[in-house]
């Protein structure tokens, strides 16, 4: 009876200790670099997981005795492992997952705000690696965007799939965003690419379609986000420094220098490391450009930093700031002498700035012990610009954003949040005084049902600019609600076909509030007049695309081919449309007058339909012993202005088909990188077909239909030059690089190899050859 006593009290003991709850905690990080690995999916039999949080920790809530628990992470091969929980043992060592090189393991974000398969995303996006970055020399990021399928630089600006013309330095269709907040200005809501750290960058995404609804105003034709790297385990130092020189363009009649060719120079550096909880990263770069064309030199100097510090004492939660400083100086050229004379700027004078820009952000983000993130985002950005013709501006931005995430057990994903902004800018001489604020509540749901991904997203936003402000028209009956705030919504549909084809469709709607320099601007540059318009209108509108990617797999070598077919719509369009405005009071407008009242403006122009489709090909890895990088893709657009009465139609070259101004139909982009033990070998190419039509006043008299006898032009000499060079353009870049030791790697580039004269729009001809030595140094 003492016995069966004893086996009574020892088996209530041993059930007792295998029925309470015990915290069993771990890490995951990455086999190779030993990094943590954020947002890792850690889920037990019992079915109640979590996700890793900043430190690649989880804590999970299990009864004790054996337990299985799998983990997953995108890219990564999924690992089980076993573990039996009890009172001596509650913790389990570091798991460490090794990637799948099954897949390209190209990781994005930006499409719904947390980390997915880019072959899983419902809407069309380009990648570009930051060993591409490097590779090609870039000292300006606007170079390098301008290598991505269907997507075209023109003065800064950003034009995907023909979403945008000529605006120089006011307004963007595309949102530009560093680590997933806008980089837009307060004053012209335009990019300086040149502010952007090219020394410390993770990977660039471009998202191709409307996307306000995750990202506010802005983001009606697209989204391009920037990521910053943090630091690795072991501390890492790079420096690049390069310097090269312009080659003489093929017509001679062109150089202006009569000596030595202009030359260019670019160093940087870049430190990470981390000190125990601190993740700290500190960049610099010097950029000097003696410049193609006459007077049009750039000197500025860059500095940037990175900390994060991930807390000891609480659990998921860090904290830090992220930072970039830029002074620069410079001229601005808008617009050539004459055609002969393209590298020389209209009245043989230029227009010297000096300007300074800076970014202060601060950020808190915390994982609960269930794995949801909460994540608050602040920015400032200020900008001061000043030229010697007695013009300047200051202006200031305040951006935040409080993100929550929530993965639920059975793969739904839930994001929302508020974001907002508040600006102010002063400027005597170009805008006056304005201010501006902006609210957007956003959420979407992200839906993983067996071969399904399901995605919809909703904002409703308020924008208002001094007295003007966000109207949105509610018909009901014979009146009308108005309401100050403008919704917008995104649905998309990824389905996997095959076991490496992926279907997907997605409809948005986008939003955009006009700039301040879009309403106010008043200035002239180069003897062009930029006019004010301060009732220009938002602009309004929606795209929808069905898409196709495929992989491809040839022994060790990876790729996707993808394409779609697209269409876009807008309402109200802001266009820079060049003509005579004469205000309404002046009657009879005299001579004088007609040199007064010519300038651009912003304008809405109606109604715009573009059309088109896209191919593009992207691939890594190894052929035999050879590797080989391909980024390749082809874009076909018929962007058309559907009220043919407008003026807008009108004051174009072609008056007659619609076709907006500023377009390229055909565009297509080629890179591929071939790499053989120490040596590779890189091309280059970009093709843009001839641009159809621009302002009628570049190619005829700026009188002609007021005073034919007046033969004055704002482009002497476009008219013949687009004549001649009417069957597009065609430029190839190419590089060759040796590893010359474990550190160090030396580079000879060559832009516009073939020497080819190109324009990205009238009288705005490109630079010609041009060459460049780097030596970039890692340890």
């Amino acid at each position: 009876m003492k016995g069966v006593f004893t086996l009574f009290i020892f088996t209530f003991f041993v059930f007792a200790s295998f029925s309470q709850n015990i915290i069993v905690s771990g890490k995951i990080i990455d086999a190779k670099t030993a990094e943590a690995i954020i947002g890792a999916s850690v889920v037990p039999d019992s079915g109640k997981g979590t996700v890793t949080d900043v430190n690649g920790a989880y804590e999970l809530n299990l009864s004790g005795g054996k337990h299985t628990i799998k983990i997953s992470f995108i890219g990564y091969k999924t690992k089980t492992i076993s573990f039996i929980a009890g009172e001596t043992q509650n913790k389990i060592p570091d798991v460490k997952l090794e990637e799948d090189i099954a897949e390209l393991g190209t990781i994005v974000v930006t499409a719904g705000k947390f980390e997915q398969k880019i072959e899983e995303v419902t809407i069309s996006m380009e990648v570009i690696k930051s060993k591409m970055v490097e590779d090609k020399n870039t000292t300006n990021i606007e170079t390098i965007i301008d290598q991505v399928p269907g997507v075209n630089m023109m003065d800064g600006q950003i034009n995907i799939r023909c979403g945008s013309g000529f605006s120089y330095g006011a307004g963007s269709r595309v949102l530009l965003m560093v680590d997933e907040m806008p980089l837009l200005s307060a004053d012209a809501g335009d990019v300086k690419f040149n502010f952007i750290a090219v020394e410390n960058i993770s990977q660039i995404e471009v998202i191709k379609g409307a996307s306000s609804s995750l990202f506010g105003s802005s983001a009606l034709n697209g989204v391009i986000n920037i990521r910053t790297a943090y630091p690795v385990d072991t501390p890492q130092t790079i420096i690049n420094i390069s310097s090269g020189l312009y080659d003489s363009p093929k017509r001679k009649e062109l150089m202006w220098w009569n000596k030595s060719n202009p030359i260019f120079t670019n160093a940087s550096l870049l430190h990470s490391r981390k000190i125990k909880n601190l993740d700290f990263v500190i960049g610099g770069n010097i950029f000097s450009d003696e410049g193609y064309r006459y007077l049009e030199k750039e000197q500025r100097y860059r500095f940037n930093y990175n900390l994060r510090y991930r807390s000891k004492k609480i659990d998921g939660l860090a904290f830090g700031v992220n930072g970039n400083y830029m002074k620069v100086e410079g001229g601005l050229f808008i617009l050539w002498y004459n055609a002969d004379s393209a590298y020389t700027p209209q009245g043989l004078t230029i227009q010297n700035y000096s300007n300074s820009r800076i970014n202060i952000d601060p950020f808190v983000t915390y994982f609960d012990k269930k794995g949801n993130r909460h994540s608050l985002r602040t920015r400032y950005y200020g900008t001061k610009n000043t030229n010697d013709t007695q013009q300047e501006s200051t202006a200031d931005l305040y951006y935040w954003e409080y993100q929550y995430q929530k993965h639920f057990e059975n793969d739904l994903t839930w994001t929302s949040g508020t974001a907002g902004t508040y600006s102010e800018v002063h400027s005597d001489s170009l805008y006056g005084n304005h201010y501006s604020s902006n609210i957007g509540i956003f959420t979407q749901l992200d839906k993983k049902y067996k071969k399904f991904i399901f995605s919809f997203g909703a904002r409703a936003e308020y924008f208002k600019v001094d007295t003007a402000q966000t109207k949105f028209n509610i018909p009901l009956g014979k009146d009308t609600l108005q309401l100050p705030l403008y919704p917008v919504f995104r649905t998309g549909l990824n389905y996997h076909l095959f076991k490496q084809t992926f279907l997907r469709a997605s409809f948005g709607q986008g939003y955009r509030f006009p700039s301040i320099a879009e309403k106010y601007i008043k200035t002239s540059v180069s003897g062009l007049t930029i006019l004010p318009n301060p009732s220009v209108q938002p602009e309004t509108g929606w795209s929808t695309e069905i898409g196709l990617k495929q992989g491809i797999k040839i022994k060790n070598w990876f790729a996707y081919f993808d394409i779609a077919a697209f269409w876009m719509e807008y309402k109200n369009m802001i266009e820079f449309n060049f003509d005579y405005y004469f205000p309404d009071s002046l009657g009879t407008p005299s001579f004088t007058d007609y040199f007064t009242y010519f300038g651009a403006k912003s304008i809405n122009v109606g109604k715009t339909r573009i059309t088109g489709f896209e191919t593009s090909i992207t691939g890594t890895g190894k052929i035999r012993k050879i590797g080989v990088t391909l980024l390749a893709g082809y874009t076909y657009t018929n962007p058309v202005n559907l009220n043919l009465d407008s003026n807008y139609i009108n004051s174009g070259t072609d008056d007659s088909t619609g076709i907006l101004k500023y377009r390229y139909k055909h565009n297509a982009k080629f890179d591929v990188q071939f790499e053989y033990k120490k040596v590779s070998l890189g091309f280059s190419l970009r093709y843009n077909s001839f641009m159809e039509n621009i302002d009628k006043r570049f190619e005829s008299p700026l009188f002609y239909d007021q005073f034919p006898t007046f033969l004055i032009y704002i482009l002497p000499g476009v008219k013949e030059y687009r004549e001649e060079h009417n069957k597009g353009d065609f430029v190839m870049d190419a590089r060759l690089a040796v590893q010359a030791s474990k550190q160090a790697k030396i580079s000879f580039v060559c832009n516009n190899f073939l020497n080819a004269e190109y324009s990205s729009r009238p009288g705005d001809v490109q630079a010609p050859r041009n060459f460049a030595l780097q030596v970039l140094v890692k340890f």
